[in-house]
C-alpha cells in the first residue's frame, strides 16, 4: 500500500509537491486556489486597461502574485528536484512552459497554466483521497484493547500485551481482539472484515474465533492461541499495507517508459524552439517558442504515472473487500493469463470435516451395536476418522472399557473390549489378520470392524464436498481457465468420486506431499508461453507446492500458518468460489491499466502534433493534460468498487 503520508511520486521518483492520502485537506488547498481565481479574474477583466505597455507594472502587479500562489508548490519543487540531480519530471516541464511564456509576454496563459493545473490536482488529490479512503476502511478492523481476565479481576490491556494461553473477555458490540478458542458463551459474530461476508456466523463454546470479527450478541469468554502479532487481523493488514512492494510488470515498464519519454521530450521541445525559425521562411522566434512550450506542458506524464499505480492499488482494496488477499500487484497481473488451477482435495474442495454416512453390519451384528463397538475402540485416537465415528455414536465412553489397545500402523486398531479383541481398521488389516469379509473395495473413507476374528461389518466415512465447489469449477471454466485439475493423497475411489461430482478435467489421487510437487512441476512445463498455473491448498503439506506454482493461493480461514505465509494470494473464506474472483478482479485491473495507458498517450500524441502546428494554445494543452490526469485516475478507482 502506499504509505500514510507519501508524495504524490511519479514513477520516475520525482516529487509531485502535492500530498495524497489521510493529510489531503479541501480547505487548506482551495483557499490558494481560491486567491488565484481572484486575482487571476481581476487581472482578465481590467487586462486592456492594465496592458499599457509590453511590460507594465501594472498587469505583473495582478498575474505575478496569482501566478506565484498557484505555482509555487511546483516551481519549489521543480527547484529541489534540480539540485538533487533530478530534473526531467513534470514540475520541470511545467515551471520552464510557464516561465517561458512569461518571457514572450504570455503571463495570462503562464497563470492559467498554473491555475487549472492546480484545479485539476486538486480534483486528483480528492479522487486519491477517496481511493485510499475506501482502503483504510479494511485497516480500521484493527482492535484497540483487549479484557484480559487476570483471576476475578478484567483489565483492559493492548492487544500485542496479551500472551498465549491467556483468557479474555469479548463482550456484544466489540471487536475480537486476537485469535482463540471459545471457552464459555455463545454469539453471532460479523466476519465482514475478513471475509467480506455479509452474514453473520454463529459460534460456540470450543469453536475458534479470530481477531478483527465483531461480537454481535453474547458475552464470550475466549482463550487466546496466538500472539497479536500472529493473528489473522495482523496478517492481513501486514498483507494489504505491503501490497504494492511487488510491483506488476505493467507499472515496471512504465517507470523505464517515464525516464526515457520526459528528457526526449524536453530535447524535442527544445528543437522545436530553436530549428524552425534557422530553417524556415518567414518563421519566428515567438512562434515557435510558444508552440515548444504547448509541447512542454502536453507531454507531462503525470496522469499517466499517478492512475497506474492507483490501478493496481484499487485492484489489491477491491479484492481485500471480498476476502481475498493479494500479496503484490504482480499478482494481479499473473492471475489475468491462468491457463491451469490445480486444487487440492481436503479442506479446499471438501469440507475437510468427517461424518458417518453409513453403516452396513454383517454376520448378526446390527447397526447400533457396529457403532458402539466402534466408538469404544476408536476412543483412545486422535484421528479425523475416529473422531467422526464418537461424534456419530454421541453418547460418552468409559475409557476403563478399552484394554491392551494398540495401533497398527498403516493398518488400524486392535484393542479388548471386555472378553472380546476388536479390530478397526483398512481392507488390508483384514488381509492382515486373514479375516474373511465380502467386500475390499468401498468408495470413501471405510473402517472395517471384526470381533474375536469375525467380520462385524464396515463404517463409511465421507469428507462432504463445500458448498461452493461445483459453483468454483463452473466460475472458473467461465472465466477462461483452460484446465482444472485435483491432486489428493487420498485413495483412488474417493479422489474419482469427487472428480466426477465436480466435473473436473484431472485428477491424481495417493499422492505425498513430494508427490504433490513433482505433478505441479509438470503441469508447469506443460503450460503455453506465457500462460500461468495456479494451486490452491490449505494445508501444511500443501506449503511447497503453493511456493513453486506461478500463483499460490491458500485458505486463510482454516488453512495452516505455512500455507499461507508461503501463498501469494489468501482467500480469507475458505470458499473455492473466490479463486475465479481473484482472476476477475485480476482481469478488470488490468484492463483499467491498460485503457488508462492508452488514453492518455492516444491523447497526449494528439494534442502534441496539434501544438507543434500551431493549433493548440497553452489553455488547450494544459486543459487536454488535466483531463487526462482526471479521467485516467477516475478509471482507475472503478476497480476498487465491488459488485
Amino acid at each position: 500500500m502506499v504509505s500514510n503520508k507519501s508524495k504524490h511520486s511519479d514513477c520516475c521518483g520525482h516529487d509531485h509537491g502535492h500530498s495524497h492520502g489521510e493529510e489531503f485537506s479541501l480547505k487548506q488547498q482551495i483557499i490558494p486556489i481560491a486567491i488565484s481565481i481572484f486575482l487571476f479574474v481581476l487581472g482578465l477583466v481590467f487586462y486592456e486597461l492594465l496592458h499599457i505597455t509590453p511590460f507594465s507594472i501594472g498587469e505583473y502587479l495582478v498575474f505575478v502574485p496569482a501566478y506565484l500562489i498557484s505555482g509555487w508548490s511546483v516551481l519549489t519543487t521543480a527547484g529541489r528536484n534540480i539540485l538533487r540531480g533530478k530534473i526531467f519530471d513534470e514540475n520541470f516541464l511545467m515551471t520552464i512552459a510557464t516561465l517561458g511564456a512569461i518571457a514572450i509576454h504570455e503571463i495570462p496563459e503562464a497563470v492559467a497554466v498554473m491555475l487549472f493545473y492546480q484545479v485539476g490536482e486538486l480534483f486528483q488529490d480528492f479522487s486519491v483521497s477517496r481511493s485510499r479512503s475506501s482502503i483504510k476502511s479494511l485497516l480500521e478492523v484493527r482492535p484497540d484493547s483487549a479484557n484480559l481476565k487476570v483471576g476475578s479481576e478484567i483489565k483492559q490491556v493492548s492487544p500485542e500485551s496479551v500472551q498465549v494461553g491467556d483468557v479474555i473477555i469479548v463482550k456484544p458490540g466489540e471487536k475480537i481482539p486476537l485469535d482463540g478458542e471459545i471457552t464459555e458463551g455463545a454469539s453471532q459474530v460479523d466476519t465482514s472484515a475478513l471475509t467480506g461476508e455479509s452474514v453473520p456466523r454463529t459460534v460456540k463454546v470450543r469453536e475458534t474465533v479470530l481477531a478483527g470479527m465483531i461480537n454481535k450478541s453474547g458475552v464470550l469468554t475466549v482463550r487466546v492461541s496466538k500472539l497479536f502479532a500472529e493473528s489473522s487481523i495482523a496478517r492481513i493488514l501486514d498483507l494489504v499495507e505491503n501490497a504494492s512492494s511487488k510491483k506488476a510488470a505493467t507499472e515496471k515498464f512504465i517507470t523505464r517508459f517515464a525516464r526515457i519519454y520526459t528528457p526526449i521530450v524536453v530535447f524535442l521541445s527544445l528543437a522545436v524552439a530553436i530549428l524552425p525559425p534557422l530553417f524556415i521562411p518567414g518563421a519566428t522566434s515567438e512562434q515557435w517558442v510558444y508552440r515548444a512550450l504547448v509541447l512542454l506542458v502536453i507531454s507531462c506524464p503525470c496522469g499517466l504515472v499517478i492512475s497506474i499505480p492507483l490501478g493496481y492499488f484499487g485492484g489489491v482494496g477491491g479484492a481485500a473487500k471480498r476476502g481475498i488477499l493479494v500479496k503484490g500487484s504482480t499478482f494481479l497481473d499473473t492471475l489475468t493469463n491462468v491457463q491451469t488451477v490445480v486444487f487440492d482435495k481436503t479442506g479446499t474442495l471438501t469440507q475437510g470435516v468427517f461424518n458417518v454416512t453409513q453403516i452396513v453390519p454383517q454376520n448378526g451384528f446390527n447397526q447400533a451395536e457396529l457403532l458402539q463397538l466402534a466408538a469404544k475402540v476408536e476412543s483412545q485416537s486422535n484421528h479425523p476418522v475416529a473422531k467422526s465415528i464418537l461424534s456419530a455414536y454421541g453418547e460418552s465412553v468409559n475409557s476403563l472399557d478399552v484394554e491392551d489397545y494398540q495401533e497398527i500402523a498403516g493398518h488400524g486398531i486392535q484393542a479388548r473390549v471386555g472378553n472380546q479383541i476388536i479390530i478397526a481398521g483398512n481392507d488390508r488389516l483384514l488381509h492382515r489378520e486373514n479375516i474373511e469379509h465380502d467386500v475390499c473395495s468401498v468408495e470413501g473413507t471405510v473402517v472395517h470392524l471384526a470381533v474375536d476374528g469375525v467380520y462385524a461389518g464396515r463404517i463409511i466415512i465421507a469428507d462432504q464436498l463445500k458448498d461452493d465447489a461445483v459453483e468454483a469449477i463452473r466460475n472458473l471454466k467461465n472465466v477462461g481457465v483452460e484446465q482444472i485439475v485435483m491432486l489428493t493423497g487420498d485413495n483412488q475411489a474417493v479422489a474419482q468420486n469427487i472428480a466426477r461430482q465436480l466435473n473436473l478435467d484431472a485428477f491424481e489421487a495417493e499422492l505425498l506431499p513430494e508427490d504433490k510437487v513433482e505433478a505441479i512441476e509438470r503441469y508447469l512445463s506443460k503450460a503455453s508461453k506465457d500462460k500461468k498455473v495456479v494451486f490452491v491448498g490449505d494445508g501444511i503439506n500443501d506449503a511447497p507446492v503453493i511456493a513453486r506454482a506461478d500463483v499460490g493461493m491458500a485458505m486463510g480461514a482454516l488453512g495452516s500458518d505455512a500455507a499461507i505465509e508461503t501463498a501469494d494470494v489468501v482467500l480469507m473464506t475458505d470458499a473455492p468460489s473466490k479463486v475465479a474472483e481473484a482472476i476477475q478482479v485480476g482481469k478488470k485491473t488490468h484492463k483499467i491499466v491498460w485503457q488508462n495507458i492508452i488514453l492518455a498517450m492516444g491523447v497526449k500524441g494528439l494534442f502534441i502534433v496539434l501544438g507543434m502546428f500551431g493549433v493548440a494554445t497553452l489553455w488547450e494543452a494544459v486543459f487536454a493534460d488535466v483531463g487526462v490526469a482526471l479521467l485516467a485516475i477516475l478509471n482507475a478507482g472503478r476497480v476498487l468498487r465491488v459488485n
